[in-house]
């Protein structure tokens, strides 16, 4: 049974679910010359979803901040949470970009995009700017280093997914800049963290996920821009790696009580999915693959979807959630 005070902890991260689900309905639309008609169905019917939700979580979160103004100056606040506000923006953009796969280009859509495209860039400068300052200042900590610090800085690489056929290339160049270039400093800061303070808090477990997310997500977005196949295969390569990497974890992450962090697992494989189907030829050896990547993160997303459901009808998840002592960031 749900909490009375439920809505103080919906929190940011939970537009990750609909990161999940567009991540899911472009992928199955890639997969249409391969499955058919039937694949363009399921695309819109993911698609049409993904907007529900979000549209519900808006709500949602409107009647919060009316309600509970004092839990979003926490989500600013907390030092492993904050960079989870950039799945709002990260969640327009996506929303853009399977209307304008599913929908063709329209201006409606192109409003839609540019309000994701510059709300992600305001929140990656904002996100960034704790670099600046020490740890007794609000600045960047050790235990907040986690791969959710991706998701600010590598969802500006989505920006051409819809930017370039809604004719927004140069812009689309740009921002895909950003999130290209501080993708690595992120993984070098993950790295440190783990050999400073060992890796990131056992439920924070499958973020480990996040880390496909990058290089099929760039894949995608350089075959956007018109790059060498040969290109979109190293991303494919890069990311196929760490699907198996992040794959090592599985049982323990299978061990874990379900919680909101698990829906890490969702965009990063339908992304790895979607990358997949768009090198595949047909009579390929990838082509055969293809399904099986589709099958994993549908089948994966499915779950995630079905526990979120049990989760709220038993109050399990609009909870408070179990933290480190750590000293609060500014702003």
């Amino acid at each position: 049974m749900s909490r009375p005070d439920a809505l103080k902890f919906l929190h940011p991260g939970w537009f990750t679910t609909v990161m999940g689900l567009c991540g899911l309905s472009l992928a199955w639309h890639r997969a249409v010359p391969l499955m058919g008609e039937m694949a363009g169905a399921i695309a819109l019917a993911l698609g049409a979803l993904a907007a529900l939700v979000f549209l519900a979580l808006a709500g949602a979160f409107v009647l919060r901040l009316s309600r509970h103004p004092e839990a979003w100056r926490e989500d600013r606040r907390h030092p492993v949470r904050y960079p989870f506000v950039a799945a709002m923006p990260v969640a327009v953009i996506l929303l853009a970009t399977v209307a304008t796969a599913l929908l063709g280009p329209a201006r409606w859509i192109e409003a839609v995009w540019w309000l994701g495209c510059l709300g992600q860039l305001v929140v990656t400068a904002w996100v960034l700017q704790h670099w600046w300052h020490d740890a007794q200042s609000g600045g960047l900590q050790w235990p907040g280093v986690t791969p959710a610090m991706l998701i600010p800085v590598v969802g500006n690489v989505l920006a051409p997914l819809a930017g370039v056929p809604l004719g927004r290339v140069e812009w689309s160049a740009a921002q895909f800049g950003v999130g290209l270039v501080f993708w690595p400093v992120v993984i070098g800061l993950l790295a440190t963290r783990v050999a400073l303070r060992g890796p990131w808090p056992e439920r924070l477990r499958p973020t480990a996920f996040i880390l496909v997310a990058p290089p099929a997500v760039v894949g995608l977005s350089a075959l956007q821009f018109g790059a060498s196949p040969l290109l979109g295969w190293m991303c494919w390569g890069a990311a196929a790696f760490a699907v198996v990497w992040a794959g090592t974890q599985a049982r323990r992450i299978a061990a874990l009580p379900f919680a909101l962090p698990h829906w890490g697992l969702s965009f990063p494989l339908a992304a790895f999915a979607a990358l997949t189907l768009r090198l595949a030829e047909p009579g390929s050896a990838l082509a055969a693959f293809a399904p099986v990547a589709l099958a994993l993160a549908s089948l994966v997303i499915a779950w995630l979807a079905l526990a979120t459901l049990r989760g709220l009808r038993d109050g399990s998840l609009l909870a408070p959630e179990p933290v480190a002592t750590i000293q609060p960031v500014a702003g």
